[in-house]
């Protein structure tokens, strides 16, 4: 009896030590789990190198490293060619801060981003509410409207400037239909260029912009108009309590592509104005400027410290438009992985 006794007890301690053991083994995770976990996060970084790779090698070659170099020939007076030995410092980062032409340059710049706002932002609204509408040939005035924009800005300079000169096609048109007292010089009056300027960026700009308005309107669910239409809302209230603060995000957007692109505006100034008429005519920008007074003076260092100003201005722009206007917009768009 007492050996029956004594071989279940020790019976029970080794069934009680195998199933410890068992239960630390089964507590810690395997070898071979732990290396498989490792080799998933060693494919996941393989493949965003090698996804990203491309891009991150395109901008560093094409915008940093040419930022980098611009800043570096700033350092000195360079007129193009040899290298640059002619070291003299901060001089022409100082001279562009002093420069009443370069003052001038930037002022209209700001008027250019005010008014491009101001202009397009409630005409291509109003457009895409009227668009976004059931009716005959929507279709075709989507696309007639967006065309403009996909016209190369030469065709568009070309033909403006041969269309606003003294004697070009807007005047006569006037004069033909009676309005002669309306003759402008619309290229060379300095209280009229700016405005010249405008109607064309408009009118080659505001197709983008509607596109995109209508794309935000598109997102925006039907059953929110069917119901405040239901509660007896009238149409001007559904637009200004629904679809102006759900079309916040689109418009945001639109609005900081728009200012950094009137920033660097030059294409269009410089096919229409030319680098000597844009200044008199006070349409000149800061990339008229810095194409007038670098490359076309000669004096390549000058024209790269410009081109690092423009850049600085438009990074700061840009970093404080998202840090106070888009961070509502990015704050839900990036989400932290789970542990």
């Amino acid at each position: 009896m007492s050996n029956t006794l004594g071989t279940e007890a020790v019976i029970g301690r080794q069934s009680q030590g195998t199933s410890g053991v068992g239960g630390a083994q089964a507590a810690s995770p395997t070898p071979p789990r732990a290396a498989k976990r490792r080799s998933g996060r060693g494919r996941m970084r393989l493949e965003i190198a090698v996804l990203s790779g491309p891009a991150v090698i395109v901008f560093v070659g094409f915008v940093i490293f040419p930022v980098a170099l611009a800043a570096y020939y700033g350092f000195f007076r360079w007129h193009g060619y040899g290298p640059a030995t002619d070291f003299i410092g901060l001089n022409n980062y100082k001279l562009i801060l002093t420069d009443p032409a370069f003052q001038q340059v930037l002022w209209h710049n700001l008027i250019i981003v005010v008014l491009s706002l101001v202009i397009q932002g409630p005409l291509a609204i109003v457009l895409a509410l009227l668009l976004n509408q059931k009716i005959r040939g929507r279709a075709l005035i989507r696309v007639l409207i967006f065309v403009p924009y996909v016209i190369s800005e030469v065709i568009v300079g070309t033909g403006f400037s041969l269309m606003l000169q003294s004697s070009g096609a807007l005047n006569g048109l006037l004069q033909a239909v009676g309005l002669g007292f309306l003759k402008a010089d619309w290229l060379s009056d300095p209280n009229i260029a700016i405005w010249s300027l405008m109607g064309i960026i408009s009118w080659k700009y505001i197709g983008f912009a509607v596109i995109l308005m209508l794309a935000g309107l598109q997102s925006i669910p039907e059953e929110l108009f069917e119901a405040a239409q239901i509660d007896g809302a009238s149409y001007w209230q559904i637009q200004r309590r629904i679809t102006l603060p759900l079309l916040g995000p689109t418009i945001r957007i639109w609005a900081f592509l728009s200012i950094i692109g009137s920033l660097q505006l030059f294409d269009l100034v410089y096919i229409i104005w030319g680098q000597y008429i844009a200044s008199t005519a006070g349409t000149s920008t800061m990339a008229t400027y810095m194409v007038a007074q670098g490359r076309m003076a000669g004096n390549y260092g000058y024209g790269s410290a410009v081109a690092v100003v423009m850049f600085l201005i438009s990074l700061i722009i840009a970093l404080l438009y998202q840090r106070f206007i888009l961070r509502r917009d990015l704050q839900g768009a990036v989400t932290e992985g789970a542990n």
